[in-house]
C-alpha cells in the first residue's frame, strides 16, 4: 500500500533501487521483474535499469492521484464548512438581496438560485450568472448527491388559500385556492467548467391551459432555456434562447423566498410583466468589485393580447374588420404583451434591447440596488389596426427601473424601494386608443413605486431548525392612464389605471428554504365603481 505523502513513496522508491542493486551478482528475479532467469550480467543491469524507471514512472503517476485525491478531499471539507458557516450567517447576519457583500433577503434559499450563483462546476474565470439558476452544489434538489458531476436540480413553488372581493361579481367575497400556484424545476447542468446549461420548467395553476395564450386556467412551459459562455470576468456570452429581461429585482428573483407578501409587489404584475421572459441573447460581467452589468438583445413586446389562434398565418394580426384585445391597456399594462416564445410566430421583426447595472458597494455594507432600462423602437404588430379600419403606424416604448434594498447592520431593519416609469413614442397608434373602448385607453406615459419596511425577528430554534419571523408593510401605486393618449376614441382618463395599494403581513421562515405567508392587502382606485378587490391570503412557498 502506498504511503499517503509524497516523502513516504520517494523513500519506498530508493528503498528499490538499493535493494537491486545489493542484489548478488546484480541479478533480478524473474517472478518479480519477467526477466530471463540466465541473464548476462550487463544485459540484466541493463534491463533492472529499464524496468526500475518504468516503476519510477509509475510512483509518480500515482503520487499525482494520490496529491488530487487529498486536494479533492480537502476542497470538498472546506466546501461543507464554508456552506455551514454561510447558512448561518445568512440567517443571522448578511443582508438583503445577494451574497456575503451584497444585501440579501430575510431568508435567502440556501446558496440561492440567483444572478449571484455559481454552477455546480465553478469556472477558473467568469462572471456569475445574471439571472437565477438551480442552487451550486444542490445535487438533485437538496435531497441527495448528483449521480451526474455538473448536474444540479433545483425547485421551487408556491401555494395559495383565501378569500378575496371579486369586481366581477360586485366585491363579493369569495373563498379559494391556488393550490399548485406553481411549481417550477431548475436543471443546471456544467458541460465543462466555463459552459453551463440551465433551464427552467414550470408548471402553473395545476394544469394545462384550454388556450394557447391563457395561462390562468394553468400551464406547462419552459421558462427558461439558454447555455452561458464563462469567458473571462468583464466578458461573458449567453447563447441565443428564452431568457428574463433584466429589469427590477424580483422579475430576475421571482422564487417565494425573495419577498414577503403572498403575491408578487404589484408592480411585477402590469408595469413589469413577471415573469417577463422573451426570446434572447445577452453579454455580461463584472465591470470592477460590486458592480456589474447585463445588456440584452431580444424580441419586442407586441400591442396584441388576444387569443394565439388569432394569429394569421402570414404572422399579423386578424384582418379588419375582425377586432383583437390590445396587449398594451389602463388596466392590464404590459401583462399581455409579451411575444410568442416559439414557431416564429412573433407579430414583428423588431428587436430591443434592455440593460441593467447591479451594485453592491463594498463601502456600504448592506445596501443592494440596481437601476435598468428597456427599449423597444415599434411595438405594433404587423397589419395592426382599429375597429374603425384604420391602420396603425409605429409606436415606441422606453423603460426605466430603479431600486434598493438595505438591510441596516446589526438591525432587524431591512427598507426596500422601487421606481418605475413606461413612455410609449406615439400612443395614438395603440390598439387600446383605437378599439372604441373609451375606458382602457393608455396615456404618454406609465409610472408606479413603492417603499416597504421589513422587521426580522429570530424566533430561536423550532423543530431542529433556526425559525425567523418578518413583519412587514408596502405602499404602492401605480398610474396606467396618465392623460394625453389621443386616437379614435374618447381622450379622458376614466381614472381606473390609478391604483393604491396598502399591503401588510408575515413572513415565517422555518427554515431559509421555506416560507409561511399572511397578507392582508387594500386595494383603492379613482375608478366611480371602486377597486373592490381587497383580499386576504396565506401561502406557501419553498426555493430548494
Amino acid at each position: 500500500m502506498l504511503m499517503s505523502g509524497h516523502t513516504g513513496i520517494s523513500a519506498r522508491a530508493c528503498t528499490l533501487v538499493a535493494l537491486a542493486l545489493a542484489a548478488s551478482g546484480t541479478t533480478a528475479s524473474a517472478a518479480d521483474y519477467n526477466l530471463p532467469k540466465a541473464a548476462p550480467a550487463a544485459a540484466s543491469n541493463e534491463a533492472l535499469l529499464k524496468k526500475l524507471d518504468a516503476m519510477e514512472e509509475r510512483i509518480k503517476f500515482l503520487e499525482g492521484k494520490l496529491e488530487q485525491k487529498e486536494e479533492k478531499g480537502n476542497q470538498k471539507q472546506e466546501e461543507n464548512g464554508d456552506q455551514k458557516q454561510e447558512e448561518k450567517s445568512d440567517q443571522k447576519q448578511e443582508p438583503a438581496g445577494g451574497k456575503a457583500a451584497e444585501a440579501k433577503p430575510a431568508a435567502p434559499a440556501r446558496k440561492a438560485r440567483s444572478k449571484n450563483s455559481s454552477p455546480p462546476v465553478q469556472p477558473t474565470s467568469s462572471a456569475p450568472s445574471p439571472t437565477p439558476t438551480a442552487p451550486a452544489n444542490n445535487g438533485i434538489i437538496g435531497v441527495t448527491e448528483s449521480p451526474v458531476t455538473g448536474l444540479s436540480i433545483g425547485a421551487y413553488g408556491e401555494v395559495f388559500f383565501g378569500t378575496m372581493q371579486n369586481p366581477a361579481a360586485g366585491g363579493q367575497w369569495q373563498n379559494g385556492a391556488d393550490g399548485a400556484r406553481r411549481l417550477v424545476l431548475l436543471p443546471t447542468y456544467a458541460i465543462t467548467p466555463n459552459i453551463i446549461f440551465n433551464a427552467e420548467i414550470e408548471f402553473e395553476h395545476a394544469g394545462i391551459a384550454f388556450d394557447n395564450d391563457d395561462k390562468l386556467h394553468g400551464t406547462a412551459e419552459i421558462e427558461q432555456l439558454w447555455i452561458d459562455f464563462k469567458i473571462a470576468d468583464p466578458f461573458n456570452w449567453r447563447a441565443p434562447g428564452i431568457d428574463l429581461v433584466p429589469i427590477g429585482y424580483i422579475n430576475q428573483h421571482h422564487e417565494p423566498t425573495q419577498f414577503y407578501s403572498v403575491l408578487r409587489p404589484q408592480l411585477y404584475n402590469a408595469l413589469i410583466p413577471s415573469t417577463w421572459k422573451v426570446p434572447a441573447t445577452s453579454l455580461y460581467g463584472i465591470i470592477t468589485d460590486g458592480l456589474k452589468y447585463q445588456v440584452m438583445l431580444s424580441s419586442s413586446q407586441e400591442d396584441f393580447g388576444d387569443l394565439f389562434d388569432l394569429r394569421t398565418d402570414a404572422n399579423t394580426v386578424p384582418l379588419p374588420p375582425i377586432p383583437y384585445a390590445p396587449g398594451i391597456d389602463d388596466l392590464n399594462g404590459l401583462v399581455f404583451s409579451n411575444p410568442p416564445l416559439g414557431d416564429f410566430r412573433q407579430l414583428s421583426n423588431t428587436m430591443a434591447v434592455s440593460g441593467r447595472l447591479d451594485f453592491t458597494p463594498p463601502f456600504w455594507p448592506g445596501f443592494a440596488g440596481s437601476v435598468s432600462a428597456y427599449y423597444s423602437p415599434d411595438t405594433t404588430p404587423r397589419g395592426a389596426h382599429g375597429d374603425l379600419g384604420n391602420f396603425l403606424g409605429r409606436s415606441s416604448l422606453t423603460i426605466f427601473d430603479a431600486e434598493f434594498r438595505y438591510r441596516i447592520p446589526d438591525t432587524g431593519l431591512e427598507l426596500r424601494a422601487e421606481y418605475v416609469n413606461e413612455t410609449f413614442g406615439n400612443p395614438a397608434n395603440l390598439r387600446a386608443n383605437n378599439d372604441t373602448d373609451p375606458t382602457n385607453n393608455v396615456g404618454k406615459t406609465m409610472y408606479g413605486y413603492y417603499g416597504e419596511v421589513a422587521y426580522h425577528i429570530p424566533l430561536g430554534t423550532i423543530l431542529n431548525s433556526e425559525w425567523e419571523a418578518v413583519p412587514f408593510y408596502r405602499y404602492t401605486y401605480q398610474n396606467l392612464q396618465t392623460s394625453g393618449f389621443a386616437g379614435t376614441d374618447l381622450n379622458l382618463p376614466t381614472g381606473a389605471g390609478q391604483t393604491w395599494f396598502h399591503t401588510a403581513g408575515i413572513a415565517i421562515f422555518p427554515s431559509p428554504q421555506i416560507v409561511l405567508k399572511a397578507t392582508y392587502q387594500k386595494v383603492i382606485n379613482h375608478d366611480p365603481a371602486g377597486a373592490r378587490s381587497d383580499s386576504v391570503l396565506g401561502g406557501v412557498g419553498f426555493f430548494f
